[in-house]
């Protein structure tokens, strides 16, 4: 069982990690306890990021009093107006087919699609910010940084947390605690098993690991935009910025035409700037940014007046001051996800989550490094992780998403991306949800109730490979499906057969012929008169085109702007008894993948009709997936 909230008159005594994560008791230490203002949740989540907003979200949608803590002004981590990088995934700029996420990330993104077609991180942050700041059961505190842990025996009781800009204190009580904040703060503050380094190739069999274990992550970057001007414009270094040479670059393609491959030109800064990995990316994190300042403006010298870079007319908009961190912390769950389960495509029985990035390992020298800058090691297929990498394998109810899962060094380096980071949160916030309403642990839901998360995983649009739905809830699997036309190999049927997405060979879903002018329609016959709860649509969104905001021109010419042509803009659904009409709903301006209609009570129907309209450009309609609930008491025999 989990704990439950603790009064202020049964507050245990704050637990500290010794070497090796062990737990051992001290008084609680430096804030002042009179001072605080308790703040009494179930699920609290600490950091911002992608994978804590995914995190905070999805438990809050499943009724769970959740917070989120953000130490920041903004949301979304690397992908804020702070350090703006471009959100990437599995399909790795399309080299894995149909591989885009979806569930929430790609409700943020689509969202985001709308009303920024103009790439601007800072619109992104609001974004962000509204999806939180107005979702039920969902509270948000910015600016506040989590600085001690509270613990008693394996089990976290509370965080105390500043907000600077209200300079309140907070003390945060929860049953539940998920760390995101990518360092994992929390978890080492309360004696969570954590690893920071490279393991030596022995220990886990991995080829490309070192010989030898040690210390030592990947760096640091900050990046800069540029503009061009029209016109030429001087640039003067610093006094303080180094000297950098061709022989310096040789490796590190900077000219105004850089390859695809790259995704990035002048114009938007160089990831391979970068620093620390050989330091303490953590502890050492203001002097790193600080020479890293003074290598971006030698580098920014070197290109305006070290030999013709094509930036004669170019200058800095945007320096970034908060560095980009790729690793630090890694806390240790039930299971290691290690190179060998990423270049064999591994398919867990414990899956929730997915990747397809390459294994983008940086060597800990960084710009000092004078080969190139990363190993790619591209992979064949994607691959899954499982759930016992999400959870604390020492810490009962500690849970953690983003780049501090459990993984080896090398897998790291593929899991660490944004997306991945994304859908593993969706998936931890489920399962947090999940446990609160079993009343057990995290541990307990994966022993006990894996299939059962992975099913409401799918429900809620995320995808899994290797795991088809199997909702007996579902209505629809048992209806007869007809459309008013479709294309071969996409037969109505395939929209209840429990994948909604291209694999492979196989569709997975109808597609009409031309809409024409009275639209094309999809219809399922249930087997009798039903009282319907929800009707639940997944539409086609062209999941091999890329819709991720990205400060990279390169990247942002090779995307096709606005919403996916291939997505429903208009729709009807319709409910029918025998041939009587008893429920209609029209969507007009239709942004989403996945859509969800509540039906009011007391209608009573035995046939379903989706009628698509129009979509954002292609003159046929396509769907992946519907699903059909009925009320409690119409589940009851």
């Amino acid at each position: 069982m989990l704990p439950d909230v603790f009064s202020d008159n049964d507050k245990p005594k704050k637990q500290l990690p010794e070497k090796g994560g062990a737990l051992n008791p001290v008084k609680v230490g430096n804030m002042n306890k009179n001072a605080y203002i308790n703040q009494e949740y179930e699920v609290i989540v600490v950091g911002g990021g992608l994978s804590g907003v995914c995190a905070a979200i999805a438990c809050a949608r499943k009724g769970i009093r959740t917070a989120l803590i953000q130490n920041r002004h903004v949301l979304g981590g690397n992908a804020s107006s702070e350090i703006r990088m471009h959100i990437c995934g599995a399909d790795c700029h399309g080299r894995h087919d149909n591989a885009r996420e979806t569930g929430i990330l790609e409700e943020l993104l689509l969202t985001n699609r709308e009303i920024n077609p103009q790439h601007s991180f800072f619109v992104l942050d609001t974004v962000l910010w509204e999806k939180v700041q107005y979702q039920q059961n969902l509270s948000l505190f910015l600016n506040t940084q989590v600085l001690e842990v509270e613990t008693a025996d394996d089990s976290i009781t509370a965080v105390y947390a500043h907000q600077w800009t209200t300079e309140t204190n907070y003390r945060f009580r929860g049953r539940i605690f998920i760390d995101c904040t990518g360092d994992g703060v929390a978890a080492y503050q309360a004696g969570a098993d954590t690893r920071q380094g490279r393991e030596a190739s022995g220990e886990y069999g991995e080829p490309h690991a070192p010989e030898t274990a040690d210390t030592h992550t990947m760096g640091n970057t900050i990046m800069f935009c540029a503009r061009d001007t029209g016109h030429p414009v001087p640039f003067k270094k610093p006094f303080w910025a180094y000297t950098v040479t061709d022989d310096d670059l040789r490796e590190r393609g900077h000219s105004h035409l850089v390859s695809q491959m790259e995704h990035y030109g002048i114009d938007s800064g160089f990831w391979w700037l970068e620093l620390g990995g050989t330091q303490d990316v953590i502890k050492d994190g203001e002097s790193i940014r600080d020479e890293l300042l003074k290598y971006l403006y030698g580098v920014w010298d070197h290109i305006k007046n070290g030999g013709d870079h094509g930036a004669e007319n170019y200058e800095l908009e945007w320096v970034q001051f908060l560095p980009g961190k790729r690793e630090s912390r890694r806390i240790l769950g039930d299971y290691v996800l290690r190179e060998q389960d990423v270049a064999a495509g591994t398919r867990f029985a414990d899956a929730v989550a997915y990747g397809g990035w390459p294994m983008d390992i940086h060597p800990p020298e960084g710009f000092f490094y004078r080969g190139h800058p990363t190993n790619f090691i591209q992979l064949e297929d994607i691959y899954t992780i499982p759930y016992r990498c999400y959870y604390s394998r020492n810490i009962r109810n500690l849970m953690m998403a983003g780049r501090n899962i459990s993984a080896s060094h090398m897998a790291f380096g593929s899991v660490r991306v944004m997306a991945t980071c994304a859908v593993g949160g969706q998936a931890v916030g489920t399962a947090a949800a999940l446990a609160i309403q079993h009343g057990c642990s995290p541990r307990q839901v994966g022993q006990q109730y894996i299939g059962q998360l992975q099913q409401i995983l799918l429900r809620d649009d995320c995808y899994i490979p290797g795991i088809r739905s199997t909702d007996t809830a579902d209505l629809a699997p048992g209806a007869q499906i007809r459309a008013s036309s479709h294309q071969q190999g996409w037969e109505p049927e395939l929209t209840v057969n429990g994948i909604s997405r291209i694999v492979g060979d196989r569709n997975n879903g109808w597609r009409s012929e031309s809409l024409g002018e009275k639209g094309q329609w999809l219809e399922l016959g249930l087997t009798r008169p039903v009282e319907l709860s929800a009707v639940e649509i997944k539409f086609d969104s062209d999941l091999n085109q890329e819709i991720m905001i990205s400060i990279s021109e390169t990247t942002r010419n090779l995307q096709t702007p606005g919403i996916p042509r291939k997505l429903v803009r208009s729709y009807r659904l319709e409910l029918f008894r025998g041939d009587t009409p008893v429920y209609c709903e029209e969507e007009t301006g239709n942004i989403l993948r996945f859509r969800q209609h509540s039906i009011p009570e007391g209608i009573l129907a035995d046939r379903i009709r989706i009628t698509c309209l129009s979509t954002h450009g292609e003159d046929f309609a396509a769907i992946y997936e519907v699903r059909a609930y009925g009320t409690e008491k119409e589940a009851c025999p």
